[in-house]
């Protein structure tokens, strides 16, 4: 496979620079005799999850395709699903430059992107023209510059505009580069978040008669007592699944290393272990009453393996996707 030389070539690369020319390159191949380059056939293992089927267990995490504009690309590749996002009801630029990391020898990147995207209505748009035919998600935030208090607002906004298109909606409320955002996973402000989202989802099942579940994004640095009280927020408000985890402020599985002090989220294989027992405290908390997504660190068949043993019935990667590349999702769609 040829990604090793292109991966050697775009890590000379400053991160977000290489991400941004394999886009445009992707855009380019779309719809073209070109796409085959992408291409790869993996096997169909169906599943059902949150009332939808899913043609493999195997999704992109969101934070790669922010606004929607490789779709059918990345679809190319093997992926049952695809998360696209994080998306806000306005365009944002998102946090200061540089703002994204390579730990190459952790296998790990941090970033503090800060939900840069071009707005909702722009993502709309390249939904609308995209003909993936897998389970497209769509992960949505609030603006920087909305007072968390009123950041239900939000999150209600984007609800109405993507439920037409998404498959599912994925709540992000992790992130921990959108100052405040992470204290919408506690207490009554969870509990008062997830009803207006209830609500809505109610509203626009009989506007548009057809239900799109929703799934919330949790930290990997919850408490179990903490954890504890999330399960039991989104069991009572019959949220449909959640996705375990978002990244982390822990350092302490690559203090020493380059760029180990910047500030932002930390995913990868530092993630890996982090992630997975939370996703096995989860599970055991709500006892197969609600999927859990599992995401963090998934580099491997094994890895993999892991999380769906510790309880999760979906798994996602992204890191592991930009260091190993297409030949990952075959792995692992394959051996699961």
């Amino acid at each position: 496979m040829y990604y090793p030389f292109v991966r050697k070539a775009l890590f000379q690369l400053d991160p977000e620079r290489a991400h941004e020319l394999t886009f445009q390159q992707l855009r380019r191949v779309t719809g073209t005799p070109l796409e085959c380059l992408v291409r790869q056939k993996v096997p169909a293992k169906p599943l059902s999850c949150m009332g939808l089927t899913f043609k493999n267990p195997l999704g992109l995490a969101a934070g790669l395709d922010k606004n929607g504009e490789c779709i059918d690309a990345l679809g190319a590749m093997g992926f049952g699903s695809i998360e696209i996002g994080t998306v806000t009801p306005r365009p944002q630029p998102g946090n200061d430059k540089p703002r994204l990391f390579r730990l190459v020898a952790a296998e790990g990147l941090i970033n503090r992107m800060g939900f840069n995207n071009h707005g909702v209505d722009h993502l709309v748009e390249n939904v609308k023209r995209a003909h993936y035919d897998g389970v497209l998600g769509i992960n949505i935030g609030k603006n920087k510059d909305t007072p968390v208090e009123q950041g239900k607002d939000d999150y209600l906004i984007c609800m109405e505009k993507v439920y037409p298109y998404a498959g599912y909606i994925a709540i992000n409320i992790s992130s921990p580069n959108t100052p405040g955002l992470r204290t919408l996973q506690y207490g009554d402000a969870l509990d008062d978040l997830l009803a207006a989202i209830k609500n809505k989802q109610q509203q626009l099942a009989e506007q548009h008669h057809k239900y799109v579940p929703v799934a919330v994004k949790i930290a990997p640095d919850l408490s179990h007592e903490e954890l504890i009280q999330v399960a039991d927020s989104l069991l009572r408000h019959n949220i449909d699944g959640v996705i375990a985890t978002n990244t982390t402020l822990d350092r302490s599985l690559v203090s020493g290393m380059k760029y180990c002090e910047e500030s932002g989220g930390l995913s990868g294989r530092p993630l890996q272990l982090k992630s997975t027992e939370i996703i096995r405290l989860l599970a055991a908390e709500l006892n197969d009453r609600l999927p859990i997504v599992g995401v963090g660190g998934i580099d491997s068949v094994m890895a993999a393996r892991e999380k769906l043993a510790a309880g999760a019935t979906l798994i996602q990667v992204y890191s592991g996707f930009i260091f190993q590349g297409p030949p990952l999702i075959k792995q692992i769609v394959t051996h699961i």
